[in-house]
């Protein structure tokens, strides 16, 4: 599940923290998918804002680090997740996990939100964490990218 991949891209709250945080794992992200040279800016769920923005306010980040955030979220195309076609996806993919036995936990909802913007947008779904695994390639298509 990892690999450069073409077409859009949507980035979980993970690799957005990685580059807000100008990491080891944020270089690497670059370096072997080169997100910015992109000619499609990659997808930005307004779950994922929402989560990270939380992140940010709760962890107290520093003004340097909010600015870096700030204008990460700027150049990413939003896609708010009360769209007809994403609220479609999350009840298609929710029946699914419910169907394969996955049990749904309140912490897992966003995850399933984000699943579904990338399924309706059929954008690759780029992560640091294994909660799609059992969604990809039947439903999403997922880059997995270890932390460094």
């Amino acid at each position: 599940m990892s690999g450069a991949l073409d077409g859009l891209v949507l980035l979980d709250s993970n690799v957005l923290i990685h580059f807000a945080r100008n990491d080891a794992t944020a270089q690497e992200i670059e370096n072997t998918h080169s997100l910015t040279a992109r000619s499609e800016r990659p997808l930005l769920s307004s779950i994922v804002e929402g989560e990270v923005l939380a992140l940010a306010k709760y962890s107290g980040w520093g003004t340097e680090k909010l600015k870096r955030l700030a204008d990460l979220l700027a150049e990413l195309v939003r896609v708010d997740a009360g769209l007809p076609e994403i609220v479609e996806a999350y009840v298609d993919l929710y029946c699914f996990a419910r169907k394969s036995g996955k049990a749904i936990a309140q912490h897992d909802q966003n995850d399933l939100w984000i699943a579904a913007t990338a399924q309706a947008t059929a954008a690759t779904l780029y992560t640091c964490d294994d909660d799609f695994n059992f969604l990809h390639p039947q439903h999403i298509t997922v880059c997995y990218i270890p932390e460094r």
